[in-house]
């Protein structure tokens, strides 16, 4: 770990738990800065934009700024550019998700009409049968059809809701039809992490709780990944998953060198 100068940082299960900071947070960040190291968060979550994470950071006492942060949203906005320009968007999903898409220029809507060219689904925390009604049809018509990530669920302080992978299926099971989904466990938010802070793979680590999205978006990006016990992934999940860490420790004060 002492050869690590880019630290990569899931939040909720790694560094806190819904609004709880785990205590050995601050000084494992005190001690990446202490080591000349850099650190970001990386978060699957599309419903908050990183203006809001940087404020509950911030209120729990972490320093930290908007280039702290690469999130499913962010690489998403590259997908579409690189993938579908120019198109129509029907973002399913926050008001907070689709200013953040409107910002980076984005052609959105969250109103049904006969131009639609994609249907974005992300994390929708206002989710209505009116939305769900609109992707059906829109899905029915052929549109393009991408998600921002495919966790099935969000932790919260009384126990899990369903995510953004969850309701996928659910409209698979309506329509027949899955997405591209972005996010970990693809690599792109590792890549675009290390070419934000120009440091390579060797001296880059991801450090999360979860094997199917954290370890794996580090396997899937060639660098090392530590498994922190501190939220979903436990080791009986280890022995059955293809992906393995390559550490694994009980949380992440564990790491402190």
């Amino acid at each position: 770990m002492k050869e690590k100068r880019l630290f990569l940082l899931d939040m909720d299960g790694t560094i806190y738990r819904s609004h709880f900071l785990f205590p050995e947070t601050k000084p494992f960040l005190e001690r990446v800065r202490a080591l000349g190291g850099k650190y970001l968060f990386l978060t699957n979550n599309s419903s908050r934009s990183v203006r809001s994470y940087v404020g509950k950071l911030t209120d729990m006492g972490i320093a930290c700024t908007a280039d702290n942060f690469v999130t499913s949203v962010d690489v998403t906005i590259l997908y579409l550019q690189e993938h579908l320009p120019g198109k129509k968007v029907y973002a399913l999903g926050t008001a907070s998700f689709r200013e953040q898409l409107t910002a980076a220029g984005i052609c959105v809507t969250d109103e049904l009409t006969d131009d639609i060219d994609v249907l974005l689904m992300g994390f929708d925390t206002e989710l209505t049968f009116q939305k769900l009604q609109d992707a059906c049809i829109l899905l029915g018509r052929g549109v393009s059809y991408v998600a921002t990530h495919p966790d099935l669920v969000c932790p919260t302080e009384y126990g899990s809701v369903p995510d953004c992978g969850s309701l996928a299926q659910m409209l698979c099971n309506a329509t027949g039809r899955m997405p591209v989904v972005i996010g970990k466990p693809r690599p792109e938010m590792v890549y675009q992490a290390m070419k934000k802070t120009g440091i390579g793979a060797a001296q880059t680590v991801l450090i999360g709780d979860r094997l199917n999205t954290d370890i794996a978006a580090g396997y899937n990006a060639g660098i090392d990944t530590v498994l922190v016990l501190s939220g979903e992934s436990q080791m009986e999940h280890v022995e059955k998953s293809p992906v393995k860490p390559t550490h694994i420790v009980p949380n992440i004060g564990q790491l402190l060198v």
